[in-house]
Formats: C-alpha cells, sequence, structure tokens
C-alpha cells in the first residue's frame, strides 16, 4: 500500500480521484476544487492523504493542520515551520467524518496516518479525529488513544415513510398542527418568495456567507473551533453544483432573508448550513419540513441534519446519532 499526501494550494488532483468521489458518492466538499478554496481561505489549511493498493485508491483522509495559537485569519501560504502542529481529521461543513475508507480496514486507517505523519514530520504534536459516528471508533481506538463521546450527537431521521402523509401521522399531534401551521403562514406571506433547487446561479456566494457569519455571531465562536468562517467563493461554487438544493427565502425586492444548503445522496443527503437574517423560528421548522419532504419524495433512506437544536429536530421525527472524538498523541500516529 502506498499513501501520498496533497496540498490542495499546490498540488494537482490526485489521479483517478474524481472517479473515487463519483464512484462512492462522496460529498461536495470532497470535490478537490473545493478542497482546494477551503485551502486557501482557511486559518488552518487542509491536506489530503489518499491510499492506494497498486493503482486503485482504497481510502482518503482530509486534515485541518492546527497550530495552536495562531491568530491571524488566514493561514501561511505554505504548511511549514516548526511550530507545534495538529492534525484535525474533519471535514469541517459535513459536520466532521473527515476519512472514508471504504473497506473498513482499520489497516488503511493507520497507513493513512503514517502518511500524513511523514508529510509533517516531528513537529505533529498529535492527531484529533473530530464528530465521528461512534459506530466508527473501533477503526480509531487502540492503546494510549483517548475516545470521549460529542454532545450534543447529531440528528438523523430515517426514512421509513412511504409518502409526506405517513410522515406527518408519525408526529405528535401538536407538532403536526404547527407544521401545517407553519405551511399556511409561509404560503401566505407575501413578502417573502421562496425557491428550493439544484445548480442555482441566481444567489450571490457573498451574500450568503455574510448572512451565515451575522446567523453564527450570535451565538458566539464554540470552543476551540478550528474553522475560520466560510467564504464566499466557497458558497458560490457549491450552490451552482446540481448535486446541491439551495432553499432561499427572499424579500420582494431579492434580498435573501433566509437559506440552506441540502447536498444531495443516493442514501443519506445533509441538510448542511442554515442562516436567518431575523428570528424567524418558523422558517426554520419549514426549512426541515422542506428537506424532509424532498428526502420522502426521492426516496433517500435517511436525512442527516447535524447537531444544533436537538430537541425541535427530535420533534420532527429525527433521532440521536452518537458521535465521539478520538484523541491520538503524536508518537502513537500511525501505530
Amino acid at each position: 500500500m502506498t499513501v501520498t499526501v496533497h496540498d490542495p494550494r499546490h498540488d494537482p488532483a490526485p489521479s483517478g480521484w474524481s472517479d473515487f468521489v463519483a464512484r462512492h458518492h462522496l460529498y461536495p466538499p470532497w470535490e478537490y476544487d473545493l478542497l482546494g478554496v477551503e485551502a486557501w481561505l482557511s486559518r488552518n489549511p487542509p491536506l489530503l492523504a489518499v491510499a492506494r493498493s497498486g493503482d486503485e485508491i482504497v481510502g482518503a483522509l482530509a486534515a485541518m493542520v492546527c497550530v495552536p495559537g495562531r491568530g491571524s485569519e488566514y493561514a501561511p501560504t505554505r504548511i511549514r515551520g516548526v511550530a507545534p502542529k495538529i492534525a484535525q481529521v474533519y471535514q469541517p461543513w459535513l459536520g466532521g467524518e473527515g476519512f472514508f475508507v471504504p473497506s473498513g480496514d482499520a489497516d488503511v486507517l493507520r497507513a493513512l496516518e503514517r502518511g500524513l505523519r511523514k508529510r509533517l514530520g516531528p513537529v505533529l504534536a498529535g492527531l484529533i479525529y473530530r464528530n465521528v459516528p461512534a459506530a466508527l471508533a473501533p477503526l480509531m481506538s487502540g492503546r494510549g488513544r483517548v475516545t470521549r463521546t460529542v454532545t450534543p450527537a447529531a440528528s438523523m431521521l430515517e426514512n421509513r415513510f412511504g409518502d409526506e402523509e405517513a410522515w406527518l401521522a408519525s408526529l405528535s399531534r401538536n407538532r403536526r398542527k404547527n407544521v401545517r401551521r407553519v405551511d399556511r403562514l409561509v404560503a401566505a406571506d407575501t413578502s417573502l418568495v421562496v425557491r428550493f433547487g439544484p445548480a442555482r446561479s441566481d444567489v450571490d456566494g457573498a451574500v450568503l456567507a455574510g448572512l451565515l457569519r451575522t446567523h453564527r455571531a450570535k451565538f458566539g465562536r464554540q470552543p476551540l473551533d478550528p474553522r475560520t468562517p466560510v467564504a464566499g467563493e466557497y458558497l458560490a461554487r457549491m450552490v451552482r453544483r446540481p448535486d446541491v438544493h439551495t432553499l432561499t427565502y427572499a424579500d420582494v425586492d431579492g434580498q435573501v432573508q433566509a437559506f440552506s444548503t441540502y447536498l444531495d445522496h443516493p442514501v443519506t443527503p445533509i441538510l448542511q448550513f442554515w442562516a436567518s437574517r431575523e428570528d424567524r423560528g418558523h422558517l426554520y421548522f419549514d426549512c426541515h419540513a422542506r428537506a424532509i419532504r424532498h428526502a420522502i419524495a426521492t426516496g433517500r433512506e435517511q436525512l442527516f441534519a447535524g447537531r444544533a437544536k436537538a430537541a425541535e429536530k427530535e420533534s420532527l421525527g429525527f433521532a440521536a446519532r452518537p458521535m465521539c472524538v478520538v484523541g491520538v498523541p503524536g508518537p502513537l500516529v500511525g501505530r
């Protein structure tokens, strides 16, 4: 098995990478061009490690290279220097799960770790797997590694519904009435123009990014969050993809008041970003109801909706999906 490590700022895409992404239906943030945009505009830029058996890609790992105390908005143009570094295995705009090993073979994951350790050298102080489904913990666990449960858990809807009415019937009476009330409110609101669809060329990525930053500022920065705010260029490329549906609520002048993105997938689509200019709680429920209805209509098995507002999502039929974080001291990376 061989492992190569690629810096999306400077290195060409790994041979066969696009075919690997397409064959395994990896989500858009795994596309190399989007990794490149994220890398250029990130405080802690990602590296992509790729494992091969012969010519076949058998696994991949995306790791944000973090320098503790780095205060600048953007990272240096090269990942170098003697400062201690922590590699966080993390896809920041997917809620975590920064590796993909189709075979579920722990040896492939260890090989990817060794490739990353070789690339970063002795300054690698440790490796952290962030927000990984607890079911995958055995792949990452081992002597000297620390595993902790992440709270709150992520939210997953199992689509056991034949149609929308079956979903509504599964809800509590109060929530069912509330969903229908929200439907009426949105339909009757002549000040709102609602649009949901793929490959949106009519929305401005910079506007969406600004709305997202303003929305998240209401809740404060998460402790030890390694991410840089989502860039307008990143969102501009994202929403123009055919496998990304964007929901916008705009006023009659065209100004976006709220939006969300839905990453399509044959099995488990992801309700990704949500932001609202004002505190319109009914639009949050409308957004989730639309995503659920779309997943049911297109026959998807599940819908993933992240970790925020777990109680509200539970009332719509989502259930907790246990997540964990795994820490690996530098000397044990790859072992």
